[in-house]
Protein backbone atom coordinates (compact mmCIF):
# COMPACT_ATOMS: atom_id res chain seq x y z
CA UNK A 1 0.00 0.00 0.00
CA UNK A 2 0.78 3.67 -0.78
CA UNK A 3 1.26 5.34 2.45
CA UNK A 4 2.76 8.54 0.71
CA UNK A 5 -1.00 9.03 0.72
CA UNK A 6 -2.47 8.20 3.87
CA UNK A 7 -2.18 9.86 7.69
CA UNK A 8 -1.82 8.36 10.67
CA UNK A 9 -4.56 7.78 13.23
CA UNK A 10 -3.92 9.09 16.65
CA UNK A 11 -6.72 8.67 19.43
CA UNK A 12 -8.33 11.78 21.22
CA UNK A 13 -7.47 11.82 24.55
CA UNK A 14 -11.25 12.85 26.16
CA UNK A 15 -9.07 13.09 29.45
CA UNK A 16 -6.24 14.86 28.52
CA UNK A 17 -5.75 18.57 29.70
CA UNK A 18 -8.12 20.56 27.24
CA UNK A 19 -6.05 22.62 26.45
CA UNK A 20 -3.29 19.93 25.12
CA UNK A 21 -6.36 18.36 22.46
CA UNK A 22 -7.04 21.89 20.91
CA UNK A 23 -3.04 21.69 20.67
CA UNK A 24 -3.63 18.60 18.70
CA UNK A 25 -6.81 19.43 16.86
CA UNK A 26 -4.92 23.07 15.62
CA UNK A 27 -2.31 21.02 14.33
CA UNK A 28 -4.78 18.45 12.97
CA UNK A 29 -6.59 21.42 11.28
CA UNK A 30 -3.25 22.50 9.58
CA UNK A 31 -2.67 18.74 8.35
CA UNK A 32 0.55 18.69 10.78
CA UNK A 33 0.79 15.09 11.91
CA UNK A 34 -1.61 12.76 12.65
CA UNK A 35 -5.18 12.75 12.13
CA UNK A 36 -7.37 12.66 15.53
CA UNK A 37 -9.46 9.96 16.59
CA UNK A 38 -12.70 10.68 17.98
CA UNK A 39 -14.21 7.89 19.75
CA UNK A 40 -13.32 4.12 19.87
CA UNK A 41 -11.81 4.16 16.33
CA UNK A 42 -9.70 1.00 15.05
CA UNK A 43 -8.32 2.61 12.00
CA UNK A 44 -4.62 3.10 12.00
CA UNK A 45 -4.58 5.36 8.90
CA UNK A 46 -6.90 7.47 6.65
CA UNK A 47 -6.36 9.33 3.36
CA UNK A 48 -4.08 12.27 3.81
CA UNK A 49 -6.79 14.91 3.76
CA UNK A 50 -9.02 13.51 6.20
CA UNK A 51 -8.14 15.10 10.00
CA UNK A 52 -10.72 13.66 12.08
CA UNK A 53 -12.00 10.22 12.09
CA UNK A 54 -15.34 10.05 13.85
CA UNK A 55 -16.77 6.79 15.07
CA UNK A 56 -20.07 6.74 15.38
CA UNK A 57 -23.39 4.66 15.89
CA UNK A 58 -25.83 7.44 14.39
CA UNK A 59 -29.04 6.33 15.06
CA UNK A 60 -29.46 2.85 14.11
CA UNK A 61 -26.70 1.48 16.56
CA UNK A 62 -24.52 0.18 14.05
CA UNK A 63 -21.07 1.17 14.21
CA UNK A 64 -18.84 3.54 11.24
CA UNK A 65 -16.15 5.67 11.26
CA UNK A 66 -16.13 8.58 9.38
CA UNK A 67 -13.45 10.84 8.33
CA UNK A 68 -13.63 14.55 7.56
CA UNK A 69 -11.40 16.69 6.19
CA UNK A 70 -9.97 20.64 7.69
CA UNK A 71 -11.92 22.19 4.98
CA UNK A 72 -15.07 20.41 6.41
CA UNK A 73 -14.45 20.99 9.78
CA UNK A 74 -13.65 25.01 9.36
CA UNK A 75 -16.67 25.72 7.06
CA UNK A 76 -19.07 23.95 9.91
CA UNK A 77 -17.03 26.15 12.48
CA UNK A 78 -17.07 29.54 10.30
CA UNK A 79 -20.63 29.02 9.25
CA UNK A 80 -21.84 28.84 12.55
CA UNK A 81 -19.96 31.40 14.36
CA UNK A 82 -21.81 33.88 11.27
CA UNK A 83 -25.12 32.56 11.57
CA UNK A 84 -24.63 33.44 16.04
CA UNK A 85 -22.67 36.33 14.85
CA UNK A 86 -19.67 35.54 17.16
CA UNK A 87 -17.10 37.64 17.17
CA UNK A 88 -13.10 37.04 17.95
CA UNK A 89 -12.52 36.78 21.39
CA UNK A 90 -15.95 35.87 22.33
CA UNK A 91 -16.24 31.87 24.63
CA UNK A 92 -18.02 29.16 24.03
CA UNK A 93 -18.37 26.80 27.10
CA UNK A 94 -18.00 22.83 26.80
CA UNK A 95 -20.66 20.93 28.54
CA UNK A 96 -20.68 17.94 25.48
CA UNK A 97 -17.95 14.64 25.18
CA UNK A 98 -15.14 15.10 22.70
CA UNK A 99 -16.21 11.56 21.70
CA UNK A 100 -18.47 13.35 19.17
CA UNK A 101 -18.86 16.14 16.84
CA UNK A 102 -20.73 18.15 18.69
CA UNK A 103 -17.90 18.59 21.10
CA UNK A 104 -15.22 18.87 18.56
CA UNK A 105 -17.46 21.43 16.92
CA UNK A 106 -17.15 23.61 20.19
CA UNK A 107 -13.11 23.31 20.22
CA UNK A 108 -12.78 24.33 16.34
CA UNK A 109 -15.62 27.16 17.14
CA UNK A 110 -13.12 28.22 19.40
CA UNK A 111 -9.75 28.21 17.38
CA UNK A 112 -11.44 30.28 14.89
CA UNK A 113 -12.64 33.33 17.14
CA UNK A 114 -9.44 32.86 19.04
CA UNK A 115 -10.61 32.12 22.26
CA UNK A 116 -10.10 29.42 24.78
CA UNK A 117 -13.13 26.95 24.98
CA UNK A 118 -14.63 26.91 28.80
CA UNK A 119 -14.61 23.24 29.90
CA UNK A 120 -17.53 22.77 31.79
CA UNK A 121 -17.82 18.76 30.98
CA UNK A 122 -17.26 17.29 34.86
CA UNK A 123 -18.06 20.94 36.82
CA UNK A 124 -20.05 21.13 40.04
CA UNK A 125 -21.43 24.24 41.46
CA UNK A 126 -21.74 27.73 40.01
CA UNK A 127 -20.86 28.07 36.35
CA UNK A 128 -18.57 30.86 35.06
CA UNK A 129 -19.80 32.72 32.07
CA UNK A 130 -19.73 32.03 28.55
CA UNK A 131 -21.08 33.96 25.01
CA UNK A 132 -22.49 30.49 23.72
CA UNK A 133 -22.94 26.88 24.10
CA UNK A 134 -24.18 23.52 22.99
CA UNK A 135 -26.25 21.07 24.25
CA UNK A 136 -28.14 18.01 23.90
CA UNK A 137 -32.07 17.83 24.40
CA UNK A 138 -31.75 15.93 27.98
CA UNK A 139 -29.35 18.32 29.56
CA UNK A 140 -31.64 21.44 28.26
CA UNK A 141 -34.17 19.15 30.37
CA UNK A 142 -32.53 18.56 33.00
CA UNK A 143 -31.46 22.04 33.49
CA UNK A 144 -35.47 22.98 33.62
CA UNK A 145 -36.09 20.41 36.26
CA UNK A 146 -33.49 20.71 38.76
CA UNK A 147 -29.72 21.83 37.62
CA UNK A 148 -30.26 25.34 38.64
CA UNK A 149 -26.72 26.01 38.37
CA UNK A 150 -26.84 24.86 35.01
CA UNK A 151 -30.06 26.68 33.91
CA UNK A 152 -28.35 30.24 34.91
CA UNK A 153 -25.48 28.91 32.47
CA UNK A 154 -27.58 28.82 29.54
CA UNK A 155 -29.68 31.85 30.46
CA UNK A 156 -26.47 33.50 30.74
CA UNK A 157 -25.36 32.67 27.47
CA UNK A 158 -26.44 34.77 23.81
CA UNK A 159 -27.48 31.56 22.55
CA UNK A 160 -27.88 27.99 22.97
CA UNK A 161 -27.63 25.46 19.87
CA UNK A 162 -29.31 22.56 20.90
CA UNK A 163 -29.41 19.05 18.84
CA UNK A 164 -27.98 15.86 18.64
CA UNK A 165 -31.91 14.44 18.86
CA UNK A 166 -35.24 15.68 18.55
CA UNK A 167 -35.94 18.37 20.35
CA UNK A 168 -39.70 18.23 21.13
CA UNK A 169 -41.84 21.71 21.22
CA UNK A 170 -42.87 21.50 24.35
CA UNK A 171 -39.33 21.16 26.08
CA UNK A 172 -38.03 24.26 23.06
CA UNK A 173 -41.25 26.20 24.51
CA UNK A 174 -40.19 25.63 27.90
CA UNK A 175 -36.93 26.81 27.45
CA UNK A 176 -37.32 29.81 25.87
CA UNK A 177 -40.14 30.76 28.77
CA UNK A 178 -37.40 30.30 31.06
CA UNK A 179 -35.10 33.36 29.41
CA UNK A 180 -32.97 30.93 27.23
CA UNK A 181 -32.11 31.87 23.56
CA UNK A 182 -32.40 28.59 22.21
CA UNK A 183 -31.30 27.50 18.63
CA UNK A 184 -32.92 24.63 17.21
CA UNK A 185 -29.81 22.39 15.25
CA UNK A 186 -30.26 19.38 13.01
CA UNK A 187 -27.29 17.77 11.55
CA UNK A 188 -25.16 14.50 11.77
CA UNK A 189 -21.48 13.19 12.06
CA UNK A 190 -22.02 13.04 7.90
CA UNK A 191 -22.39 16.55 8.29
CA UNK A 192 -19.84 17.80 10.30
CA UNK A 193 -22.52 18.19 12.85
CA UNK A 194 -25.20 20.63 13.21
CA UNK A 195 -25.72 22.33 9.63
CA UNK A 196 -29.13 23.37 9.68
CA UNK A 197 -30.42 26.25 12.24
CA UNK A 198 -33.93 26.61 13.49
CA UNK A 199 -34.26 25.42 10.07
CA UNK A 200 -32.50 28.11 8.09
CA UNK A 201 -29.58 26.31 6.22
CA UNK A 202 -25.86 27.95 7.32
CA UNK A 203 -23.69 29.83 4.99
CA UNK A 204 -22.95 27.37 1.88
CA UNK A 205 -25.20 24.71 3.02
CA UNK A 206 -28.67 23.60 0.48
CA UNK A 207 -31.02 21.61 1.72
CA UNK A 208 -33.92 19.78 -0.62
CA UNK A 209 -36.75 16.71 0.20
CA UNK A 210 -36.44 13.65 -2.13
CA UNK A 211 -40.16 12.62 -3.79
CA UNK A 212 -40.55 10.50 -0.71
CA UNK A 213 -39.72 13.67 1.59
CA UNK A 214 -36.42 12.48 2.64
CA UNK A 215 -33.87 14.97 3.40
CA UNK A 216 -30.52 15.63 1.43
CA UNK A 217 -27.85 18.06 2.27
CA UNK A 218 -25.61 19.17 -0.40
CA UNK A 219 -22.51 21.93 1.03
CA UNK A 220 -18.66 22.42 2.26
CA UNK A 221 -19.60 20.73 5.40
CA UNK A 222 -19.80 16.96 4.37
CA UNK A 223 -17.81 14.96 5.39
CA UNK A 224 -15.73 11.87 3.16
CA UNK A 225 -18.91 10.15 2.70
CA UNK A 226 -21.14 8.60 0.10
CA UNK A 227 -23.23 11.51 -2.18
CA UNK A 228 -25.01 11.78 -4.93
CA UNK A 229 -23.70 14.76 -7.28
CA UNK A 230 -22.99 16.15 -4.25
CA UNK A 231 -25.75 15.53 -1.95
CA UNK A 232 -26.12 13.42 0.72
CA UNK A 233 -29.15 11.34 1.86
CA UNK A 234 -30.08 10.90 5.25
CA UNK A 235 -32.59 8.78 6.42
CA UNK A 236 -34.88 11.13 7.85
CA UNK A 237 -38.42 12.42 6.80
CA UNK A 238 -38.91 16.48 6.50
CA UNK A 239 -41.24 19.30 4.82
CA UNK A 240 -40.25 22.62 4.30
CA UNK A 241 -42.76 25.29 5.56
CA UNK A 242 -42.20 28.80 4.53
CA UNK A 243 -38.47 28.15 3.02
CA UNK A 244 -37.77 26.42 6.63
CA UNK A 245 -36.62 22.90 7.47
CA UNK A 246 -39.01 20.52 9.78
CA UNK A 247 -37.70 17.28 10.56
CA UNK A 248 -40.62 14.93 11.47
CA UNK A 249 -38.88 11.72 11.77
CA UNK A 250 -37.39 8.67 10.49
CA UNK A 251 -37.75 7.01 7.38
CA UNK A 252 -36.93 4.04 9.48
CA UNK A 253 -39.02 4.63 12.31
CA UNK A 254 -42.30 3.44 11.26
CA UNK A 255 -43.60 0.35 12.47
CA UNK A 256 -46.45 -2.40 11.32
CA UNK A 257 -48.28 -3.83 13.95
CA UNK A 258 -51.23 -5.58 12.60
CA UNK A 259 -51.51 -3.91 9.40
CA UNK A 260 -51.01 -0.60 11.07
CA UNK A 261 -48.50 2.03 10.70
CA UNK A 262 -46.84 3.70 13.78
CA UNK A 263 -44.26 5.88 13.68
CA UNK A 264 -42.72 5.70 17.02
CA UNK A 265 -41.29 9.63 16.27
CA UNK A 266 -45.21 10.49 16.24
CA UNK A 267 -45.59 8.34 19.65
CA UNK A 268 -42.84 10.53 21.42
CA UNK A 269 -44.01 13.77 19.93
CA UNK A 270 -48.19 12.99 21.29
CA UNK A 271 -46.04 11.50 24.83
CA UNK A 272 -44.29 15.14 24.80
CA UNK A 273 -47.22 17.18 24.39
CA UNK A 274 -49.22 14.98 27.45
CA UNK A 275 -46.29 15.00 29.63
CA UNK A 276 -44.01 17.38 29.05
CA UNK A 277 -41.76 16.87 32.21
CA UNK A 278 -41.20 13.21 31.68
CA UNK A 279 -38.62 11.69 29.15
CA UNK A 280 -40.14 8.84 27.04
CA UNK A 281 -39.21 6.48 24.15
CA UNK A 282 -40.82 4.34 21.77
CA UNK A 283 -39.78 1.38 20.79
CA UNK A 284 -40.66 -2.25 19.05
CA UNK A 285 -40.27 -5.72 19.23
CA UNK A 286 -40.87 -8.87 17.09
CA UNK A 287 -44.31 -10.32 17.54
CA UNK A 288 -45.52 -13.78 16.29
CA UNK A 289 -49.72 -12.73 16.27
CA UNK A 290 -49.19 -8.59 15.25
CA UNK A 291 -46.23 -8.44 13.22
CA UNK A 292 -44.17 -5.51 15.30
CA UNK A 293 -45.81 -4.49 18.75
CA UNK A 294 -45.59 -0.90 20.34
CA UNK A 295 -43.55 -0.13 24.08
CA UNK A 296 -43.00 2.88 25.82
CA UNK A 297 -40.07 3.42 28.02
CA UNK A 298 -40.40 6.30 30.30
CA UNK A 299 -37.76 7.91 32.90
CA UNK A 300 -39.71 7.68 35.97
CA UNK A 301 -41.18 5.09 39.16
CA UNK A 302 -44.82 6.85 38.94
CA UNK A 303 -46.78 3.10 38.34
CA UNK A 304 -49.70 5.63 38.19
CA UNK A 305 -48.18 7.26 34.77
CA UNK A 306 -48.65 3.75 33.00
CA UNK A 307 -52.15 3.96 32.60
CA UNK A 308 -52.85 7.28 31.65
CA UNK A 309 -49.98 6.76 28.74
CA UNK A 310 -52.00 4.02 27.55
CA UNK A 311 -55.02 6.01 27.43
CA UNK A 312 -53.40 9.32 26.04
CA UNK A 313 -52.54 7.62 23.06
CA UNK A 314 -55.38 5.77 22.28
CA UNK A 315 -56.81 8.64 22.47
CA UNK A 316 -54.41 11.11 20.53
CA UNK A 317 -53.81 8.16 17.77
CA UNK A 318 -56.28 4.86 18.15
CA UNK A 319 -56.67 1.47 19.63
CA UNK A 320 -53.40 0.33 17.19
CA UNK A 321 -51.49 2.69 19.41
CA UNK A 322 -51.91 1.37 22.81
CA UNK A 323 -48.15 -0.01 23.80
CA UNK A 324 -48.03 -3.81 25.07
CA UNK A 325 -46.21 -2.68 27.74
CA UNK A 326 -45.13 0.60 29.63
CA UNK A 327 -41.75 0.34 31.06
CA UNK A 328 -40.39 2.59 34.24
CA UNK A 329 -36.59 3.05 34.39
CA UNK A 330 -33.67 5.24 36.10
CA UNK A 331 -32.56 6.19 33.13
CA UNK A 332 -33.03 5.38 29.54
CA UNK A 333 -29.93 4.06 28.00
CA UNK A 334 -28.02 6.13 24.92
CA UNK A 335 -25.97 5.81 22.09
CA UNK A 336 -24.13 8.84 21.24
CA UNK A 337 -25.35 12.09 22.74
CA UNK A 338 -28.76 12.31 23.45
CA UNK A 339 -29.99 9.10 21.21
CA UNK A 340 -32.00 6.61 23.06
CA UNK A 341 -31.02 3.34 22.59
CA UNK A 342 -34.11 1.27 21.07
CA UNK A 343 -32.55 -1.60 20.43
CA UNK A 344 -31.25 -1.86 24.31
CA UNK A 345 -34.56 -1.12 25.46
CA UNK A 346 -36.29 -3.94 22.89
CA UNK A 347 -33.73 -6.07 24.27
CA UNK A 348 -34.84 -5.35 27.86
CA UNK A 349 -38.52 -6.58 26.71
CA UNK A 350 -37.51 -9.63 25.28
CA UNK A 351 -35.43 -11.05 28.28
Amino acid sequence: MDTSSHREVRSLEPTRALAENVSALIQALANVGPALGCGPTSSKSVKSDISLLVATSGSTGTPKEIGITSAALLASARASNKFLKATKGQTWSLLLPLTHIAGINVLVRSIELESEPIDLRNHIGTYPDADFTAIVPTQLFNALNGDADLLSHLKGTKAVLVGGAALSEELRSQGIASGINIITTYGMTETCGGCIYNGESLDGVNFELTENQRVKISGPVLADVENENGWFLTQDIGVILDGKLKVIGRADDVIISGGENISLSAIESELNKKFPQLLVAAFATSDSKWGQVLHVAVQTHDENLKPQISQALVSAIGNHAKPKSVILLDKLPQIGVGKVDRTSLAKLVSE
